[in-house]
């Protein structure tokens, strides 16, 4: 027990210090923060929809093509980096899945470029 304990013990240290650095933070918020917004912070930011409409409306299309094109560049930086540091140990699978992801990232960005979501007006 005294040695599983040692092994886990840098864990719940962890675990305890993020817990309490997180509650510290979010108390810090609590008591720091202003309650009286002026307009211009409650007024449309970067969306162009104002913060306080109905949350029923209709978003243009552009929208969710550009959160697609984000996730398509975002999925393949996260796991291009890791994949390109440790290449020199992949094996032929881990080169051809990756091969095979970044083809797949291909047809998203090539769809993206088709609906136009690259030319904004």
């Amino acid at each position: 027990m005294d040695e599983l304990l040692r092994e886990y013990l840098p864990i719940l240290v962890f675990l305890a210090v993020a817990i309490g650095l997180g509650l510290v933070l979010i108390l810090a918020a609590v008591v720091v923060a202003v309650r009286n917004p002026d307009p211009e912070k409650v007024s449309a930011y970067e969306c162009g929809f104002n913060a306080f409409d109905d949350a029923r409306m209709k978003f243009d299309v552009r929208f969710y093509l550009v959160s697609i094109l984000f996730i398509i560049f975002d999925l393949e930086i996260a796991f291009l980096f890791p994949w390109a540091v440790a290449f020199q140990h992949v094996s032929m699978v881990g080169f051809w899945s990756m091969m095979a992801f970044l083809a797949l990232l291909t047809v998203g960005f090539a769809y993206e470029w088709k609906k136009g979501a690259l030319e904004w007006q």
